[in-house]
């Protein structure tokens, strides 16, 4: 088995089958170091240009998301690959030309009878205009958030009232009003305050009384 027939191999436990191919050559059309990390609370991947006498473009991807997550994500950091590329450090991170790359990777997927329709449909809305993460584009955030594993003991922030006390990681906080994408919360061992997207999967504390 040679290196590109492994590589194809590891990424079926990833992306879907039918587009493995397509991500392949384009693993294989630049030196890249391409790791597949822990979950990252901040992002879902990450893309780092060749340093110094580095001929390698990095790019991470978390490893819990799921495949038609997993591969947008990495269309997502192939695009930033491509505008670092064509560009260098003179083009804006999520600017108008990483938005044309990530554009010309998208079409490719659109066009396939394998990729869902309700998938198709939410990308096509803002291809002219993407975001810079399928996390602050609500409507795509929650189409490809249905193809999650379903887990019972946790719920999305924004079907939880205002004031419920919900938890996330090892903190606890307690649900405030939206701002466009985000609810304020409070965190209630501090009260410090944090925006968290109201797609966020929390699990619900009752506090007994």
């Amino acid at each position: 088995m040679n290196k590109k027939e492994s590589i194809s191999k590891a990424l079926k436990k990833y992306i879907p089958e039918e587009f493995i191919p397509y991500v392949t050559k384009i693993l294989f059309s630049e030196k890249i170091s391409f790791r597949i990390t822990k979950p990252r609370k901040t992002k879902l991947g990450d893309y780092r240009a060749p340093l110094n006498k580095d001929e390698y473009h990095r790019i991470s991807i978390n490893n819990d998301l799921n495949p038609y997550s997993f591969l947008i994500t990495t269309l997502h950091e192939f695009a930033h690959m491509n505008t670092y590329i064509k560009y260098g450090h003179n083009a804006s991170p999520h600017g108008r030309e990483w938005k044309h790359e990530f554009k010309k990777l998208l079409l490719p997927i659109l066009e396939s009878e394998y990729l869902p329709d309700d998938i198709k449909q939410a990308l096509r809305i803002n291809l002219n205009n993407l975001k810079a993460s399928s996390c602050t584009d609500v409507h795509l955030n929650r189409v490809l958030k249905s193809y999650n594993k379903i887990d019972d003991s946790l719920t999305p922030l924004e079907e939880i009232g205002n004031d419920t006390y919900f938890r996330v990681g090892d903190k606890v906080f307690q649900r405030g009003i939206l701002r466009r994408t985000r609810y304020l919360c409070k965190e209630v061992k501090t009260g410090k305050h944090y925006l968290v997207s109201r797609l966020a999967d929390v699990e619900i504390v009752h506090f007994k009384k």
